[in-house]
Formats: C-alpha cells, structure tokens, sequence
C-alpha cells in the first residue's frame, strides 16, 4: 500500500478546501468573524483553543495564521481528515491533533490539558451529532473551559418549523435560491464526490474503510434538531453558558456565540 507523504496530503486539502468553497460561499467570511471573535473575546495574544470536529483542520491552521502565539488542540474521529491533517501541517507549531469521538464520554477529559481552554470552536461539523450527543458534549466542554470562556460554532443552524413556520420556510426558500445560484451546471465536485475519490485512493482506502466502520457520518441528516439554533441554545443554557447569541449571520448560516457563566 502507497504511504502518502506531506505533499500529497496537501494535495487533498487543498482539493477538500475548494469543495467547500462551492457548498459554503460565506465560508471565509465566516471563518475571519469567528477568529476575530476568539481575538477580540479571549483578550489574549496566546490563547488555548478546541476545534470540535476539526477535519483536517481548515479552521485550525487559520487561527494560527492569525494568531501564531496560540495553542489549538483539533478534535476529531475520523481518521482520513484527522490522517491528511497530521501528515500535511506536521510539526506546525502551536498545533496538536488529537483523535477522540465526541460521542464517546470522557473525550474532555482525554484531552489532558493543563490549563483550562479559553475558547472551544467548530464549524459545520456539531449537527452531524444526536441531540442527547450534543448536549453532552457542551456539558463535558464546560468542564474544561475557564469561567468566561467561548463557544463559538459556525454552522447552518436554521429556525424550528414548529415555532416558527414563516421564518423557516423563508430560510429554506433563500438557501434553495441560492443553491441553484452556485450550482447552475454541476461541473463542480461535491462534498460526497470528495469521499468518493479519497475511497478509490490506495493510499487512504484503508483509512476510508475504518471510517465507515467507525460510521463517523451516521448522524449527518438535515432533518437532525442539532440542526436547529434552538436547540443548541438550551443545551448551552444547560451546560452553564449564560449569555448566548448570533454574532455572524447569513440566512441560516451563522456564528453562534455562548459565554460560560462564572466569568468577571
């Protein structure tokens, strides 16, 4: 079996980063607001970060761009990302991968770091969990977080249709609008066309094989209520955050922001 080395890892990436420039096209806005608000809202040069379901690490390796005196520990379980991650930014400094299943408890715990964080981040990845996943994985973050410390998730988190059927509708209309927008030929690769390719790679099949059977995807469905801001605002309330909010906000795509209570 072919070993894959750093460049071609950079070669996924890069692939894997152009696939989600189609699918997001607010991504890199959504990315700047999210690394200004770990600046602006840490107050500190050299902060400790998570990134909750980092994949290969897009959102990682671009705070550190931004703030090179930070230390940023990337969570994930998948082990084709988490692989194309290590191999592409191996010894980038500030940076540590760790492989943990956010839907294993324990997984903050695991990370034995010897300070508590002052920001946890993730983007487009907390709605592939349950809702009993997630709201577990908020209280095992406040265990780790300092008083006042950030939650910060930037994903598609849409109005709940029950409560509020006008909004949601309109939602769903916008972002069907704007899909047909993007993608007026389908010439473009998409996210599963992606993994299609990485499954017919010697060098990651294997990897592609143990994340099936690891079935890293098996909670990725739009119908999810992780999909729904709301229900990410009650299992923060729940875990201790008090001040929750939107701080970014393109139709459904947002940046939602929590502070863990016990803060000045």
């Amino acid at each position: 079996m072919p070993e894959l080395d750093q460049v071609s890892a950079q070669r996924w990436i890069d692939r894997w980063e152009r696939q989600q420039e189609v699918s997001l096209p607010d991504r890199e806005e959504r990315f700047t607001a999210l690394i200004d608000a770990v600046a602006d809202g840490t107050g500190q040069a050299d902060p400790l970060v998570i990134d909750l379901g980092c994949g290969p690490g897009s959102l990682s390796v671009r705070l550190l761009g931004r703030l090179p005196q930070a230390t940023v520990v990337a969570v994930d379980a998948d082990p084709v990302t988490l692989t194309l991650g290590r191999t592409a930014y191996a010894g980038r400094p500030g940076l540590r991968f760790a492989e943990l299943d956010l839907r294993t408890p324990g997984w903050a715990a695991a990370l034995g770091l010897d300070a508590p964080a002052d920001a946890a981040v993730s983007t487009t990845a907390l709605h592939w969990l349950s809702e009993p996943q997630l709201r577990a994985v908020y209280a095992e973050l406040a265990t780790v977080l300092r008083p006042g410390g950030l939650l910060l998730d930037g994903d598609h988190l849409g109005a709940d249709a029950a409560a509020t059927p006008a909004l949601a509708a309109l939602e769903r209309a916008l972002l069907d609008r704007q899909e047909s927008r993007r993608f007026p030929d389908g010439d473009d690769e998409s996210w599963l066309g992606w993994w299609q390719a990485v499954s017919a790679d010697p060098a990651l099949a294997r990897l592609a094989a143990e994340r099936d059977r690891r079935s890293v995807d098996s909670g990725h469905h739009s119908s999810s209520p992780s999909s729904l801001l709301a229900t990410h605002v009650d299992a923060l309330r729940a875990a201790g955050f008090t001040e929750i909010g939107t701080l970014w906000q393109r139709g459904a795509d947002r940046l939602l922001c929590g502070v863990l209570g016990g803060g000045p």
